[in-house]
C-alpha cells in the first residue's frame, strides 16, 4: 500500500492519529522536500516516529517515483507531504503512476494553506481560483497569473496568492556545465510578491493591484508564530513578516462586512482600512 500522507503546516504533532499509524507500519518513509515546509526538521519527525525519514527532492518525486512505490504492492510505503496531500500536482502525478502500477493507494489528508488561509478572517466560500507568484529574474518577468486575479475581480472574489519556493535549484551555468551545485534555498515574501504584483500593474494598468488595493500578508500560518498583517499593498511592502512561508490575500471587492470587521483586527492603520473598506469594498 502507498500511504500518502498529510503532515499539516507545523511541526511534528500536526499529523493525524490515522497518518502516524500508517507511518509507525510501514517500512520505508519518504518527505516530500520541495514544495512546502514544517517548521522542524527530518530529524525531529524521526525522533517521533522512531523511524527513518528518507527525503524526496523534486528530482527524486519527479523522474524517479520507482524508487518510491518499489515493492508498494507488497509492503507499506508512506509518502509524506506537507499541509494537505493534493495541494501540489506533483502529488496526483505520483498516485496516478501508483495505479497504473496497480498498486493500492490510500490518502490521508490534513490541513493546508488552502483551508487554513481562512484564519485570515475572509470566508473561504469567497474565494475565487489560487494563483503561484514565481520569482522574477532578469530575463523573466511572468504576468500570466494577473488574468486569473482580473476573473475573481469581475467576481469580487479573494484571490490567495501562493509564493515561490526555491529548493535545490541549480543556476543556469551549473545547470549548462552539467555541475550538480544547488543554490540555497529562498522563499518568497510578501514583500517581494506585493513588489512584483505593483511592477506588473504599471505594466498592465487595469487596476487590480493598485498601490491603495487591500490585502493580506500571512505568514507560517498554523504555527505559534503566525503573523497576520492586512493594509494596502503600499503599506504591507515594508512589514516585517520574519521567517517563512509566506502568503498573500488580494482582498475581493465583495467583501462582507462581517469580513471586514474581522480583519480590521490585523490592520496596519485601522482608520485607512476603514475608509477604504468604505470606499471601494463593503456596499
Amino acid at each position: 500500500m502507498l500511504y500518502v500522507i498529510g503532515l499539516g503546516l507545523s511541526d511534528e504533532t500536526d499529523i493525524t492519529v490515522k497518518g502516524l499509524e500508517a507511518v509507525k507500519g510501514s517500512e520505508r518513509i519518504y518527505l516530500e522536500a520541495y514544495t512546502s515546509i514544517l517548521t522542524i526538521g527530518k530529524e525531529k519527525l524521526e525522533e517521533y516516529y522512531g523511524k527513518e525519514v528518507v527525503i524526496a527532492d523534486r528530482e527524486m518525486v519527479e523522474s524517479d517515483s520507482d524508487t518510491i512505490l518499489a515493492n508498494a504492492d507488497k509492503v507499506d510505503v508512506s509518502f509524506l507531504v506537507v499541509g494537505d496531500p493534493y495541494g501540489a500536482t506533483t502529488h496526483t502525478d505520483l498516485v496516478i503512476r501508483a495505479r497504473e502500477l496497480n498498486i493500492p493507494v490510500k490518502v490521508i489528508h490534513n490541513a493546508s494553506i488552502m483551508n487554513a488561509v481562512g484564519a485570515c478572517g475572509l470566508q473561504l466560500y469567497n474565494f475565487g481560483q489560487t494563483i503561484s507568484i514565481v520569482f522574477f529574474t532578469e530575463t523573466w518577468r511572468p504576468d500570466s497569473f494577473y488574468d486569473r486575479i482580473k476573473e475573481n475581480h469581475q467576481f469580487g472574489l479573494h484571490t490567495l496568492c501562493l509564493l515561490d519556493i526555491k529548493v535545490k535549484e541549480q543556476s543556469i551555468e551549473n545547470m549548462a556545465r552539467g555541475r550538480l551545485i544547488y543554490e540555497p534555498p529562498r522563499y518568497m515574501t510578501v514583500n517581494q510578491a506585493v513588489e512584483q504584483l505593483l511592477e506588473i500593474e504599471e505594466k498592465r494598468q487595469e487596476g487590480l493591484c493598485k498601490p491603495d488595493s487591500l490585502a493580506i500578508g500571512c505568514a507560517r500560518i498554523g504555527t505559534d508564530t503566525q503573523k497576520i498583517v492586512a493594509g494596502t499593498l503600499e503599506e504591507l511592502v515594508d512589514v516585517d513578516f520574519g521567517g517563512p512561508l509566506h502568503s498573500l490575500v488580494l482582498i475581493g471587492s465583495r467583501m462582507h462586512e462581517m469580513e471586514a470587521e474581522f480583519v480590521k483586527e490585523y490592520a496596519f492603520n485601522a482608520t485607512t482600512f476603514d475608509a477604504i473598506v468604505k470606499k471601494d469594498y463593503v456596499h
